[in-house]
């Protein structure tokens, strides 16, 4: 491998990296939010969100800038590959978090459901696994990141139990109907970064042993 090609990869893993801690942090502060609805705090993760796509476009230019300086074979080719899809899947991500904020909105203040624990524990585990993803690329590891796609049928349990909660709060208490839809997408959304993480995860396993095992019932 060249020097300028070893540079150029360095840049590229560094920029990646911050792009996720961005992400990360979207996504606590929209969780948080669910407790404290507040629209200008949505249109403040709006305009990260904006800042998230730049830095997906710039991370797209580096690696088609490196394909075509580099012309890179075997690890290093299927590193750019990975990179560019887990920059995108960290962008929508990202959207995911803008969407969260504004589910939270539209929540009446003072009214208290019981799911909202557990969405917060679904995104806990939704984010954990997004982190697991990202070291696992870091640390060229295909087995931290098979281990991250198997817990997404937990996250996926735990969004069944949260949305069955919902459902019967909106039999129990029509008044509550709105604020249940809202809370309703926000639970999708949340497990919606599970899957994204998922296919980090994935991305990384095809880094590392060059097996694609996307859309396969056991891994």
């Amino acid at each position: 491998m060249s020097i300028h090609l070893t540079r150029d990869l360095d840049t590229l893993h560094k920029n990646l990296l911050f792009m996720c801690a961005m992400v990360e942090e979207m996504i606590h502060k929209a969780v948080d939010g669910l407790a404290k609805p507040d629209v200008v705090f949505a249109r403040e993760l709006a305009k990260q969100d904006e800042e998230i796509d730049r830095w997906d476009v710039q991370i797209e230019e580096e690696c088609l800038k490196i394909l075509a300086l580099h012309q890179p074979v075997a690890i290093d080719l299927r590193r750019i590959a990975a990179v560019m899809k887990i920059t995108g899947e960290l962008e929508r991500v990202a959207d995911l978090g803008v969407h969260i904020a504004e589910r939270a909105c539209g929540l009446t203040p003072g009214v208290e459901i019981n799911v909202l624990d557990k969405l917060k524990e679904m995104a806990k585990m939704a984010l954990e696994m997004l982190h697991g993803a990202i070291d696992a690329y870091v640390a060229l590891d295909s087995e931290k990141a098979r281990n991250v796609c198997a817990r997404d049928d937990a996250v996926d349990a735990l969004n069944r139990e949260i949305i069955e909660e919902l459902v019967q709060t909106m039999q129990r208490s029509p008044d509550l109907v709105e604020t249940s839809m809202h809370l309703f997408s926000a639970s999708r959304h949340i497990e919606r970064v599970a899957d994204h993480a998922t296919n980090i995860a994935e991305d990384v396993v095809y880094l590392v042993e060059g097996e694609i095992i996307r859309h396969r019932s056991t891994m």
